[in-house]
């Protein structure tokens, strides 16, 4: 199997794990001196995992796989990995949502924005890695840290912008905020403020995929849905009922753990009983893989084949992505419980400072030609806050549109109106 999964069959009739040791496991206290590898999520630990077609009642020996970006390259016969004009829209698409989130905490501490903000810095590539791989109609549903995932999917930094401060120009029109970015454009379904939340959505998303295709014979059904959510969702009822509909049903999904590491100020590896999320994967018949979601090339290459498998109707795959957010849980938190080595070994990981280096001595393109497109972006991000700050706000008739099934929100009076469009009814909202 010509792939970045293709890998040698194992005899043994139980799993044999060849993932290094990790002390750290059972200290969770950082040490990046003892750290057995230079990152948890080393792709030397990367695994696929699939159900034995002959017996689909046992299951088959875990298989190792080589490092994906390595085999890329004997495969190839080069040693790049992309192109230019790859590069170059990855970079841009990193260094639009590393851009764009430092702008938005200026915004919040200037009381621009209210509620909570979570930021997505550091975790760049795993949005990237996936995001720019999909079509415009293929499904992305993201967390509550999800700006970036709208960016990626191609939501406008104007109409993301504009969301977060509240206005009728937002993307969807003031009333989502922060944590619910929803585009109908571009099939991005959510923003959801809830651990777990979305992935139903995205299994009713992929479903639907399958049964346009199978049953109504729409041809150009072959969506492709990618659920993105956190290490704590791994530990929620939602996850494991929707992992196993998927692989049931052979759904068209790929399920992605962007694992940060850290819920609020609980870490990972004291929160779960096996901190390997990747390993639940084949306990529902589907492979598991664990990559390096600080490296947004070795993301890309697990994405395509995950992508692939689902576009193809070989059914849903998990993949665990171990990154790390360089900011607090959320602009409210002033991240005082993690180690401040451990923040700093992450920090010197930076997946777009990695992504530069990689361009710069591949010969890609220039650090001119770098420098252009980060001017660009400030002027883009520049550009969106000057737009959300002029732009209207919502009027009290909206209020409580989209609440209700009924389109204009709360019903009809016994005039006749809707109540909404009652000045008395919104009465002492204005200054909401």
């Amino acid at each position: 199997m010509a792939s970045a999964f293709s890998a040698t069959k194992f005899s043994h009739l139980f799993p044999v794990y060849s993932t290094p040791a990790r002390s750290h496991y059972k200290t969770p206290p950082f040490d990046p001196l003892k750290s057995s590898a230079s990152f948890i999520g080393s792709t030397r630990s990367l695994r696929f995992h699939k159900l034995n077609q002959a017996n689909p009642h046992r299951k088959s020996a875990v298989v190792a796989v080589s490092d994906v970006v390595k085999e890329k390259d004997v495969k190839s016969g080069t040693n790049l990995l992309i192109t230019k004009e790859e590069g170059l829209e990855l970079y841009e698409d990193m260094v639009l949502g590393r851009a764009f989130e430092d702008m938005c905490a200026q915004m919040y501490y200037r009381g621009k924005m209210f509620g909570f903000v979570h930021l997505y810095n550091g975790q760049e590539a795993v949005s990237t890695g996936f995001i720019k791989l999909l079509r415009q109609d293929d499904y992305a549903v993201s967390t509550y840290r999800d700006h970036v995932h709208a960016l990626s999917k191609g939501v406008p930094a104007r109409a993301v912008m504009s969301e977060l401060f509240g206005k009728t120009t937002g993307c969807c029109r003031g009333q989502g905020g922060s944590m619910h970015m929803f585009s109908k454009e571009r099939n991005l379904l959510g923003g959801f403020a809830f651990i777990g939340e979305g992935i139903p959505v995205a299994t009713g998303a992929a479903f639907s995929s399958k049964y346009r295709r199978e049953v109504l014979k729409e041809a150009n059904s072959d969506q492709v849905t990618v659920a993105f959510f956190g290490d704590g969702t791994c530990n929620n009822g939602q996850f494991f009922e929707c992992l196993n509909m998927a692989a049931l049903w052979k759904l068209p999904i790929v399920f992605v753990v962007e694992n940060n590491l850290w819920a609020i100020g609980m870490s990972h590896l004291r929160a779960t009983s096996d901190p390997e999320i990747w390993k639940k994967g084949p306990a529902f018949g589907m492979p598991g893989v664990h990559v390096d979601g600080m490296d947004v090339l070795k993301v890309r290459e697990v994405a395509k084949e995950a992508i692939g498998r689902a576009r193809r109707g070989e059914g849903p795959t998990l993949v665990e992505c171990e990154t790390y957010r360089f900011r607090g849980h959320s602009l409210a938190d002033p991240d005082e419980l993690r180690d401040p080595a451990e923040k700093a070994h992450y920090t010197a990981r930076d997946p777009i400072t990695a992504l530069k280096k990689y361009i710069i001595e591949k010969s890609l393109a220039s650090e001119t030609e770098l420098k252009a497109i980060e001017k660009k972006i400030d002027e883009l991000v520049e550009d969106s806050v000057e737009f959300a700050d002029e732009s209207p706000l919502p009027p009290r008739s909206q209020l409580l549109e989209n609440v209700f099934a009924d389109p204009k929100g709360f019903g009809i009076g016994p005039d006749g109106r809707y109540r909404c469009e009652d000045p008395k009814f919104t009465e002492g909202t204005a200054q909401v």
